[in-house]
């Protein structure tokens, strides 16, 4: 095991990812349920207004598991083109249900222009069985890859959330071909080990929750890629470049609290967040959910973290005045 992870690691070109934001793309659809492709180009445009430093394409936000496999190729091409170098872009690749299936979907996520390709971690083992057995199966997965393929980890939490284990990170981290980690663990004392496991690779961890951003970014995380930068990213932005600041704590509580929303009705209220206060002309359908679902109290909270939002935007734009 030791000898193949040592082969491929000669073979991996040198590349590293921006710190910052990096959203878990929504996917826009037509009224009809297509894909809307026009919608598209104004949600990535908007990410990049924002802040943004990179793209996360074909997540679970996206729908993913709603799209077809040739779905969500066209999706990453989209995102890949419209984003035109401005800033990477990053895709899941082993989605597919069928194990046999899973290295050609990944290979062919490649071959869209992604800038890497992120393996969904619970692909590799299921809940029952050990990290010895997911080791094994992720570098035997390795090995059916081109060497040259950049790659990343996804901990999703569907239809189980698989957790790493820091042996396992860092074995991973050794073979020099993972570059980004979407951490979803949720526990600042786990960030901060997993942090000084990975240190000194190439792997870099992007912290997807909220309550526990800012005391990861002054431990050595290098981002954020979560739900909420759906809703106000400029906001995660401007933590993320200033985590030292005296007053900074008040964003941190204030984004956390207004976490709670993805627990309302996610991901058709952050598609009307997106249509009724940016203004971007995208539909709130959704394949997942009945977007009917979101009723008149959750579109009021909202506009209501909307607008406390805007007054924090405000108070950082003037400088703290």
């Amino acid at each position: 095991m030791n000898k193949k992870r040592g082969k491929g690691k000669a073979k991996i070109m040198e590349k590293s990812f921006h710190g910052g934001v990096w959203p878990v793309m929504l996917t826009p659809f037509t009224e009809n349920g297509r894909v809307d492709y026009k919608g598209l180009e104004y949600l990535v445009n908007w990410y990049i207004d924002r802040g943004c430093k990179g793209l996360f394409s074909v997540c679970q936000s996206s729908e993913m598991y709603f799209l077809s496999i040739d779905e969500r190729i066209q999706v990453a091409k989209a995102v890949v083109s419209i984003a035109a170098g401005r800033v990477p872009v990053i895709a899941s690749g082993n989605i597919a249900e069928r194990e046999e299936e899973r290295a050609e979907e990944t290979q062919r996520m490649a071959e869209t222009g992604v800038d890497a390709v992120i393996l969904i971690t619970n692909q590799f083992a299921s809940q029952t069985e050990n990290n010895e057995i997911w080791l094994e199966r992720c570098i035997s997965f390795l090995d059916k890859l081109q060497p040259d393929i950049l790659l990343g980890f996804y901990e999703c939490p569907y239809p189980y959330k698989r957790l790493i284990s820091l042996e396992n990170l860092k074995a991973c981290a050794d073979t020099g071909r993972f570059y980004f980690l979407k951490d979803t663990c949720c526990d600042i004392e786990l960030i901060k080990e997993r942090i000084q496991v990975i240190k000194g690779s190439r792997l870099k961890l992007y912290n997807a929750n909220s309550t526990t951003l800012l005391e990861s970014l002054r431990a050595g995380a290098v981002g954020f890629s979560g739900v909420m930068a759906n809703f106000h990213p400029e906001l995660y932005a401007y933590l993320c470049a200033h985590p030292d600041r005296g007053d900074i704590d008040y964003l941190q509580d204030f984004l956390s609290l207004a976490a709670l929303i993805e627990r309302q009705y996610y991901p058709a209220n952050a598609k009307y967040h997106l249509q009724r206060m940016e203004g971007l002309p995208i539909s709130t359908y959704c394949r997942k959910q009945d977007a009917k679902g979101l009723n008149k109290t959750f579109r009021k909270e909202i506009e209501m973290m909307d607008e406390l939002a805007g007054k924090f935007l405000k108070y950082y734009e003037e400088g703290g005045k």
